[in-house]
């Protein structure tokens, strides 16, 4: 395909200058426009090595606006980066609404320079690719406009660039020596460029190819494509229709209950717990040193009815961990900056690194809950998720991380019971609010979407565990030995 790709196109200055006339008003004004419609936009520039990236680049940035853009260049992973999951830096750099966002080189840098190099195996390299392309389904279907651009220049004009850089002192030192090695190896690399291209065509993020041997004619026809996309994606958000209205929760619509095989009799007396709690923390105190020592990552998700004692199992998790190890994490309603990105972006964001643990007290799964239950989302939305947070766990858990979910369940006589004594008790009652009360009323339609999410969510790679909770000594036990249970087998797999 790219062999075959006619390179020689180019345009005249006169023919030039006349498109960039019109071309540069007319994106000047698509960016105000789509900053007024809140769209995010990622522009991802890849292509061959000397094939013009920071020139055309700029030549389409001249006709924005700076403070509505910005540019970001993907060199090689930082040692900070490789400590996280493959997706992390680039989540942290997506676009807020009605934002631009220019990659210089992305995501793709993983499955085009690594397996040049042979330092990423098949099945990795197939795991990478599913990654981008979930990431990409995920932030279109979010409302973000994604447009690719790959740059394609002969072997020959690499090899005349590159002289003409090296041949000059003051220039030489922009040659990179990879850059060289795929000169050296310009077909090599060509097919590996080209197989990405093939695995990463979708109707949802595109790529456009740019004959980039003359200047004038790449940056009109980005310019002209930029344009295309943004009036296209102005106008989808002009005919949107209004969000269906969620679903409502009917218990028929499962065949299959969870919640409703458990038994919230179990407990333990003052003693038994005592005992074991004392022996689970040990543990976990020596495993959490083994986890920084063998550098694994760990995410623990904590879900339940209000009251049923997240907040005091996390408090006797982390009793014996060091602090420099660990992050409890409280998750409520976005803020006014969180809104403003894909509503994962503030989970991806702050993924640990390898040898900590985050501790997520509720996470992404109000989604699928609250926010399904309230009417935060589209039904569409909340449908959707099931499938956007599988295939997050799924990148998380292919770098390795170690994922345990708990849902902790108590039946509502507890809760009552739970509620009350917060009311009553001068230390606990910021622990209550009018929003627990109104959440109350809704127990079934809770009941019903808590169990289509353990059903739909429960995976090999992020098991949900459920906690019988009305007794709270169990339940801290409970979790603290399947943690404990859970790290001491990964870390003997290491």
């Amino acid at each position: 395909m790219l062999n075959s790709i006619q390179l020689n196109q180019s345009l005249s200055k006169q023919d030039y200058k006349a498109a960039m006339e019109q071309l540069i008003p007319e994106i000047s004004s698509l960016q105000r426009q789509i900053r007024a419609a809140g769209i995010p936009v990622t522009i991802v520039f890849e292509g061959i090595d000397m094939a013009g990236k920071g020139v055309l680049i700029n030549e389409l940035i001249s006709a924005m606006d700076p403070r509505g853009y910005a540019v970001v260049s993907t060199e090689r992973e930082t040692e900070d980066e490789k400590r996280h999951p493959f997706l992390w830096r680039f989540w942290k750099n997506l676009p807020a609404k009605g934002r631009i966002q220019v990659f210089d080189r992305s995501w793709y840098r993983k499955v085009m320079q690594d397996p040049f190099e042979h330092t990423l195996s098949s099945k990795d390299l197939d795991t990478a690719f599913k990654e981008i392309i979930n990431f990409e389904r995920l932030l279109t279907d979010g409302g973000m406009v994604i447009i690719k651009f790959f740059l394609v220049i002969s072997e020959k004009e690499q090899t005349r660039r590159l002289n003409n850089l090296t041949d000059k002192r003051e220039t030489m030192w922009r040659v990179k020596s990879e850059e060289i090695k795929h000169n050296k190896h310009y077909n090599r690399y060509l097919n590996i460029c080209q197989d990405m291209i093939v695995r990463t065509e979708s109707n949802f993020a595109p790529w456009t190819i740019v004959e980039s041997t003359d200047r004038r004619f790449a940056a009109v026809k980005i310019m002209r494509h930029v344009a295309a996309v943004l009036k296209d994606a102005l106008m989808k958000k002009a005919q949107e229709q209004p969000a269906l209205p969620n679903a409502l929760c009917d218990s028929s619509l499962l065949d299959t209950s969870i919640l409703d095989g458990m038994d919230l009799s179990k407990s333990l007396t003052r003693e038994e717990y005592t005992k074991r709690m004392k022996n689970v923390q040990k543990r976990l105190e020596s495993l959490h040193n083994q986890i920084y020592e063998k550098q694994l990552p760990v995410v623990l998700v904590f879900e339940g009815q209000d009251a049923a004692g997240k907040g005091g199992a996390i408090k006797r998790l982390t009793k014996k961990l060091d602090p420099r190890g660990y992050e409890v994490i409280p998750t409520s309603a976005a803020n006014a900056v969180e809104k403003q990105y894909h509503y994962l972006w503030r989970f991806w964001t702050r993924m640990p690194k390898d040898g900590h643990i985050a501790i997520f007290d509720r996470s992404w799964y109000g989604r699928v809950m609250v926010e399904r239950i309230e009417g935060f989302c589209s039904e569409e939305e909340w449908k959707r998720a099931f499938r956007e947070l599988n295939e997050m766990e799924e990148s998380i858990a292919a770098h390795g991380t170690v994922i345990l979910k708990f849902w902790l369940q108590i039946d509502r006589d507890e809760q009552e019971i739970r509620f009350k004594d917060r009311m009553e008790n001068p230390e606990k009652q910021w622990k209550i609010t009018d929003e627990d009360w109104r959440n109350r009323e809704k127990w079934d339609q809770y009941r019903v979407a808590v169990d289509e999410m353990l059903i739909k969510t429960s995976t090999s790679y992020a098991p949900w565990i459920v906690v019988e909770a009305n007794n709270k000594l169990y339940s801290r036990v409970k979790i603290l030995e399947t943690i404990a249970d859970t790290l001491d087998s990964a870390l003997k797999k290491l």
